[in-house]
């Protein structure tokens, strides 16, 4: 099994535990910016404690900490943005905008590393945006959520791109980026909580178990896996990956939520451009099967 295959694995095992952190966007009932501040904070902990116990934590220099901390804080605006997203419309409306991603990476890729445009990932790219169109032809109810999906989606392309130029400038292990991009975005959203109402801030009793489960399982594993994806993967591949994202989200809250009720025919169709993008992409970057 080759390296690129081995990688592949690893990233569509992420994308599949992503999946279900949408469902938490409903489960919780704290607003987007509390949501994410506790779960970074959880996250946070547990990471530190299991890089602690296996000896294989570690200072920063500071021009390394600023990097990997303001990684973590564009991080943090996209989970904001994301779980707003869903509680301004749905489970299935929110993490459908995340297929944007692959549209804006393929956008700010040649800004940030002055790299040629890939013409083969520009029609990839409106592939999967013709999909999340005929998933916009749901009701104007979902405007705001759309928005807000959109935003977090550049958000989270950007965020790709500048991890790994960080990565390569700093060269710390994926471990060490996640806790530390962690940390900045607590530290971030830190300085944002007390603009909120009190009343906001306390977690609910029920959402104690969710915040717990989204912070540890659901975020250390994937994000390990993203990040390691990203050091023989582009961007590009891994946020097309990402896709596939919705699709478990969706499936997911229609068994738990019956949110298939609330979506018709373009939706589903829609969804099925999304996977047929992912499916062209993920052929290209398979040994001996890159195309240009």
């Amino acid at each position: 099994m080759t390296k690129e295959t081995k990688t592949l694995i690893l990233l569509h095992s992420a994308v599949f535990l992503a999946g279900w952190t949408g469902i938490f966007g409903r489960l919780i009932t704290l607003g987007g910016l509390p949501l994410v501040w506790y779960r970074m904070m959880v996250s946070v902990a547990t990471l530190g404690l299991v890089l602690a116990i296996a000896r294989r934590l570690h200072r920063l220099s500071w021009k390394a900490f600023l990097l990997i901390a303001g990684c973590g804080g564009v991080l943090s605006l996209h989970w904001v943005a994301f779980y707003a997203s869903i509680q301004a419309s749905n489970v299935s409306v929110g993490v459908a905008c995340i297929a944007t991603s692959c549209f804006f990476t393929t956008l700010l890729d040649p800004l940030i590393n002055r790299k040629r445009l890939s013409w083969a990932e520009v029609l990839i790219s409106f592939i999967a945006i013709a999909g999340v169109l005929l998933i916009f032809s749901l009701d104007v109810r979902y405007r705001l959520g759309i928005a807000l999906g959109l935003l977090s989606a550049a958000l989270y392309s950007l965020f790709s791109l500048l991890n790994i130029n960080v990565a390569r400038v700093t060269g710390e292990d994926s471990a060490t980026m996640l806790l530390y991009e962690l940390i900045g975005g607590v530290i971030l959203l830190s300085a944002l909580v007390p603009f909120l109402p009190a009343a906001d801030i306390v977690p609910a009793r029920g959402d104690i178990l969710w915040l717990v489960l989204l912070g540890s399982v659901f975020t250390i594993i994937p994000f390990l896996f993203q990040l390691i994806a990203f050091r023989t993967l582009s961007a590009f591949t891994v946020n097309l990956a990402y896709n596939l994202e919705p699709v478990y989200s969706i499936a997911f809250a229609a068994l738990l939520f019956g949110e298939y009720r609330e979506v018709g025919f373009s939706f589903w169709l829609g969804i099925a451009l999304i996977i047929v993008s992912v499916l062209i992409q993920t052929r290209r970057v398979m040994p001996g099967k890159r195309i240009e």
